[in-house]
């Protein structure tokens, strides 16, 4: 395939999702240094490998992946001209969506309650890192909701068509990236202990 052939508006599409691509990369890159430096700490020993992770996080991670399934279902819609229904999936993702924040912030609090900190003297190696993994993922989660409200604002107003969806799978691939990058730390921080 050449990539310097077709039209303007094929050229700016490629040029669009090659930037999502490139973004989404160069996440991958960075929790990977998070989650590899995780493993090297695991091997200190002050770890505490016996720390179960928070209950409202397991529960988040339910949400996060029924929100990718109501914006699969919302692009559907469009694809079959439904825009009054695809509105209401995207609604629902964006309920979703804060809700799997608001869980994980009753998730630091459920490690806070534990006694588990951030940083202090009762802070240990471990539950940092979950903190800061956590965190940085749900500013990017942030990132998706505000991306999210530019396609619900989008829809609303019909800019997108069977035809025409290039900001809608654009906000859902981000979408669908962020449940999975969860759905792998979750896992990850669960079974590495």
């Amino acid at each position: 395939m050449d990539l310097t052939k077709g039209t303007i508006e094929e050229k700016n599409k490629r040029a669009k999702k090659m930037m999502l691509w490139f973004g989404i990369v160069s996440l991958i890159m960075g929790f990977a240094g998070w989650t590899s430096a995780y493993v090297v700490s695991s091997k200190r020993e002050d770890w505490l490998d016996n720390i179960a992770l928070p209950q409202a996080f397991f529960i988040s991670t339910i949400l996060i992946v029924l929100s990718s399934f109501t914006y699969i279902i919302a692009k559907k819609a469009i694809k079959g001209n439904q825009q009054k229904k695809s509105g209401n999936w995207l609604l629902l993702t964006l309920i979703l969506g804060i809700a799997f924040i608001v869980l994980q912030f009753i998730g630091f609090s459920q490690m806070l309650d534990s006694g588990y900190y951030f940083t202090g003297p009762t802070s240990n190696i471990k539950m940092s890192y979950v903190f800061l993994i956590a965190f940085v993922h749900i500013l990017h989660v942030v990132a998706g909701l505000i991306s999210l409200l530019v396609v619900i604002v989008q829809q609303h107003k019909g800019r997108y068509t069977p035809k025409n969806l290039l900001g809608m799978e654009l906000g859902a691939t981000f979408w669908h990236f962020l449940d999975i990058l969860w759905v792998y730390l979750i896992l990850f921080m669960f079974f590495v202990k």
